[in-house]
């Protein structure tokens, strides 16, 4: 059974889209920590992150990388954090979130809300700063 995210992926489910190349898609986390919180997942469903690959998971972080600059470039903050959990979809991802302190990465906190509209302007400004 395909997991959430091919389901995103494939258009079965709807996000709002940062980026995508012919092997990886970035989206914002509907659930986010701060304001940007996005996931980078592979195209290729791999359940555990490690699993991935060699070269593909280098790729990703590069893709990650990309995505993550982007996301600086339109959000107020003073890095963009890197977290691999991956024990809550069974699909390789990787959350990039934006941190002024370390508490801003705590996935225990409560999570912020947006509506759809504020959503996808936060989209359309980090989609438009990525290369």
């Amino acid at each position: 059974m395909a997991s959430i995210f091919t389901k995103i992926i494939k258009g079965e489910i709807p996000c709002y889209k940062i980026a995508e190349d012919e092997r990886f898609f970035a989206f914002l986390d509907i659930n986010p920590l701060m304001q940007g919180h996005t996931l980078v997942v592979p195209k290729q469903e791999t359940d555990y992150f490690f699993d991935l690959p060699p070269a593909l998971l280098g790729d990703m972080m590069q893709f990650a990388q990309r995505v993550a600059a982007a996301i600086k470039l339109v959000i107020p903050c003073k890095r963009i954090g890197v977290v691999v959990l991956g024990l809550e979809v069974p699909h390789a991802h990787i959350h990039l979130i934006p941190l002024n302190s370390e508490a801003d990465a705590h996935f225990r906190k409560p999570r912020l809300s947006y509506t759809p509209e504020e959503f996808a302007a936060i989209a359309v400004k980090i989609s438009h700063a990525f290369i």
